[in-house]
């Protein structure tokens, strides 16, 4: 054997046995990915579902990790392969564990940190509003059957969809597309949260709200996390350097542009770069350019994120404004729109010089490839739609998809988990959105005498002829004040101060355990509000304020009516009946 034998032998042992290493370094930093999602999601939601998303980001892994031995695997990559749809459950992890971790133990652990990807996916579009245990049960259904199986048609190489040549290197189809497609199903089927659209006496929406995440700190380092762990998404199953770096390159360039052209997009069109959009753009083009990482050049890379700018922009615009659907986080936009894209766009772009060596339709007219990357994502989305939909019609007729009002309100922390917040030691945001007209915006749900649930401490006689002044002193709950600020408003109230305030009555609220032990009583955030009244009776804003505020519990809230003696509006020196009118 000639020295020039031995040195490639070398190589190749070399190069084997580094980059079987390296797919599993990959591997861990798809894991690391579940950090990221979970980052974003919770960014992006308001704070008092903040523990709700963490749970669930955790279980869908851990779940996910539970029904992939069990059966999971086996459907997606067992040798025996029936009719090219469908693996063979053979549970030889746990009847030959020998000969499983020689041949398959690698292939198992990246295919299931996939796995938990395409899961995760979907608890941003329904975030806030769904049951923790109806998630728990389609999380599972996805990585036990959902996405194995049409995973193994992709990645098996006995799946139908491979001996046709379809190609997706790293999930756009299969990952990103299955997840994404759910999302859209899942955020149709269970609603969109309380007080996002307001509508008309006929239910045409009139008006959409903005829900802001409450931290978009978080939402960026996801987004950075995200990022980062994709160069193993893409590059774990890279064969040699040469297709590496250029897996990286192409995995680099296309969500910069992309997140550029957003900045450039919002910018124009909405006379500001927007922050989380341009978040959700660097996500977008990373899902577009994972199906041909490998397949196309540097320019292919730079179309892909050009695209996935703008369509990310559009599509959750359009969801949202035309179509009313509430997804949270953008997760449609980003996974759906261009998982399709990206799949799409290995058919048009694909360069036969890059390493895995494809005709794109672009670059040799070959339309081959294209009209395969198109019949092998409508199949997988149709599997996907037709298998979820299914799933969700069966949980909403049993266990319930979606919590009641009322737990929406105070949030999915406390109501599903017991965790009176997830920032214990920082003081919540008062909240912000009317969840419907003030008149009908709360059902009455107790049986608590309106006397008892929002007491009235003291009304002093109007004197007759004579301008009298007189303090409402309204302690709620924070849920409340924006439809008793609206109210307020409507009766001609036209300044009140606002305080937040902290307080428990003798009730001491409901207990809570953490880890077992029941947590001390603590004083529940309120919302305190002033207002001086001379012109508008008091009664009036009395008999108002109990009608927004009572839902027939204890703790409605309190009205405590003081006599004030004088006012002075110290910018005009105005004193008593004037000081209170905002007339110049």
């Amino acid at each position: 054997m000639s020295i020039e034998e031995i040195t490639e032998l070398i190589n190749e042992a070399v190069t084997g046995e580094v980059f079987g290493v390296w797919f599993l370094i990959g591997a861990a930093l798809v894991f690391f990915m579940q950090a990221g999602f979970a980052m974003v999601e919770t960014g992006f939601t308001r704070a008092k579902n903040a523990g709700n998303i963490i749970m669930k980001n955790l279980m869908d892994f851990c779940i996910g990790t539970v029904v992939f031995i069990l059966l999971g695997f086996s459907l997606m990559m067992a040798e025996d392969y029936a009719f090219g749809f469908i693996g063979i459950p053979n549970l030889k992890i746990f009847t030959d564990f020998g000969g499983f971790i020689e041949g398959n133990a690698s292939s198992f652990v990246f295919n299931l940190v996939f796995c938990a990807t395409a899961a995760t996916i979907v608890s941003g579009s329904m975030a806030e509003r769904t049951k923790f245990i109806s998630y728990c049960i389609y999380s599972g259904v996805i990585s036990l059957f959902v996405y194995p199986v049409e995973a193994g048609w992709v990645w098996n190489s006995q799946g139908w969809l491979a001996q046709m040549g379809f190609h997706d290197f790293a999930g756009s189809a299969a990952i990103h597309s299955v997840g994404g497609i759910t999302a859209l199903i899942g955020a149709m089927m269970v609603g969109p949260r309380l007080g996002k659209y307001v509508k008309d006496a006929e239910g045409t929406v009139k008006k959409v709200n903005a829900i802001p995440g409450h931290s978009i700190t978080l939402g960026a380092l996801g987004c950075f996390i995200l990022w980062f762990g994709w160069y193993g998404f893409n590059g774990a199953a890279a064969w040699d350097g040469t297709s590496l770096a250029s897996i990286f390159l192409t995995t680099t360039i296309a969500p910069a542009v992309a997140t550029c052209t957003t900045m450039v997009y919002t910018w124009i069109k909405n006379g500001k770069p927007d922050v989380s959009m341009c978040l959700n753009a660097s996500l977008a083009g990373l899902v577009g350019i994972t199906a041909g990482c490998d397949a196309l050049n540097a320019l292919g890379s730079l179309i892909v994120g050009v695209v996935s700018g703008i369509l990310v922009v559009v599509v959750v615009e359009f969801l949202d404004l035309k179509l009313h659907i509430d997804d949270p986080v953008g997760a449609v936009g980003v996974h759906f729109a261009n998982g399709v894209w990206g799949t799409l766009a290995v058919g048009l772009l694909a360069d036969p010089l890059a390493p895995a060596g494809l005709e794109g339709l672009l670059y040799t007219g070959n339309a081959r490839l294209l009209g395969v990357q198109a019949m092998g994502i409508a199949a997988i989305l149709i599997w996907t739609a037709v298998l979820m939909t299914i799933v969700f019609a069966v949980i909403k007729k049993t266990v319930g998809l979606r919590v009641s009002p009322e737990e929406e309100v105070k949030g999915l922390d406390s109501t599903e988990h017991g965790l009176p917040s997830a920032y214990a030691d920082f003081v919540p945001a008062v909240e912000s959105l009317d969840y419907g007209v003030w008149e009908e915006a709360t059902p009455v749900a107790g049986d608590t005498p309106v006397a008892e649930a929002v007491p009235v401490k003291k009304v002093p006689a109007f004197e007759e002829g004579v301008p009298k002044f007189t303090k409402v002193e309204i302690v709620c709950k924070e849920s409340r004040f924006e439809s008793l600020k609206t109210a307020m408003l409507n009766i001609g109230i036209t300044g009140m101060t606002v305080s937040h305030v902290l307080g428990c009555g003798i009730q001491k609220g409901k207990p809570e355990y953490y880890r077992g032990v029941q947590v001390e009583p603590s004083l529940l955030p309120k919302i305190q509000v002033d207002i001086v009244v001379s012109k508008v009776p008091v009664r009036t804003v009395v008999e108002t304020a109990k009608k927004v505020l009572y839902t027939g519990h204890i703790g409605d809230g309190k009205i405590f009516v003081y006599d004030v003696e004088n006012v002075v509006k110290v910018r005009t020196g105005e004193e008593g009946y004037d000081a209170l009118q905002d007339v110049e």
